[in-house]
């Protein structure tokens, strides 16, 4: 059973950094599998904030992430990470990941249940 269990959100003055984990249980990450990382802040839609390819080599950014945000992977952890620096009252929003086809692709598979970070002073 795929499962993706997010982690590493909390609260954050603005400026600041935060480590988020997507652990991944149920398939292997060297599977041919894409992991995004997404996120909806109250009252506007779920968006994409990054996406790494099946072969981890490369790594897609929405433009407010370009810059800010990381994306990687442990393939020992089977675990993706995506590191946030300099974060933004913007930024405050429930982040999922999910698998996907490919980055390319517009379908998702399976989300994991979120993980709340909050960016205020």
């Amino acid at each position: 059973q795929v499962q993706l269990v997010e982690s590493g959100g909390g609260l954050v003055q603005p400026g600041g950094s935060l480590r988020l984990s997507c652990a991944a249980s149920g398939f292997s990450l060297l599977d041919d599998v894409a992991i995004g990382w997404f996120r909806q802040a109250p009252g506007k839609e779920r968006e994409e904030v990054s996406c790494l390819s099946s072969s981890g080599t490369r790594a897609y950014y929405a433009d407010y992430a370009k810059g800010r945000f990381t994306i990687s992977r442990d393939n020992a952890k089977n675990t993706v990470y995506l590191q946030m620096n300099g974060l933004k009252p913007d930024d405050t929003a429930i982040y999922y990941c999910a698998t996907r086809p490919s980055c390319r692709s517009t379908s998702v598979g399976s989300w994991g249940q979120g993980t709340q970070v909050t960016v205020s002073s």
